[in-house]
């Protein structure tokens, strides 16, 4: 019977599949690492083209926000004209009254009698002043009821005025501004 060696032919045999093996391993580690390096640079692409749009949206947004701003400007300076034009409306609406209200103010001044100061708020006169006696405080509370644009003196004090003569006083009292009926329905037509 011959020899033969079989030995030599498996080890070659399995020196060539761990080869194999190996060149397979290799090659699927090197294509692994590719598609990871492939799959890291597209992954990275997505992250600077995402990056790039927020940016583009950022600086938009601050765009508008600056427009949005100088809108919210341009609004409140038109809002405070319309308020200033209403304003001298309502003035040179009310620059007649205002003309008769102090003529009356000066016509039911009886002798006797000075104002020291006079305050307007709303539709009500504020006035302040000096009379010889308390009888010229009562003539003039009933001149200014007798009035055509006031309307319900109210006598809010009176005191001694010592230094202005022995029976003066210093008085203080409001009275409503109010319009003459014939006013009022010109004033609507």
């Amino acid at each position: 019977m011959a020899q033969i060696n079989l030995l030599p032919w498996r080890e070659e045999r399995r020196q060539e599949l761990k080869k194999d093996f190996l060149i397979t391993v290799g090659l699927v580690l090197a294509l692994g690492v590719g598609l990871v390096l492939l799959g890291d640079r597209v992954v990275n692409g997505q992250i600077q083209h995402q990056n790039a749009r927020n940016q583009y949206l950022s600086d938009n947004i601050k765009i508008l926000d600056e427009q949005v701003a100088e809108i919210r400007e341009l609004q409140k300076k038109r809002n405070q004209l319309l308020d200033r034009m209403r304003v001298i409306q309502e003035l040179q609406g009310n620059r007649p009254i205002i003309v008769r209200v102090l003529d009356q103010l000066v016509r039911t001044v009886p002798d006797g009698v000075f104002y020291t100061n006079l305050q307007t708020k709303d539709k009500t006169i504020s006035i302040r002043g000096v009379a010889e006696s308390n009888n010229r405080v009562s003539s003039l509370m009933r001149r200014l009821d007798a009035s055509d644009w006031l309307a319900s003196p109210n006598l809010d004090s009176v005191r001694t005025a010592p230094e202005y003569g022995d029976q003066a006083n210093t008085f203080s009292l409001t009275v409503k501004i109010e319009a003459p009926e014939s006013e009022k329905k010109s004033g609507e037509g």
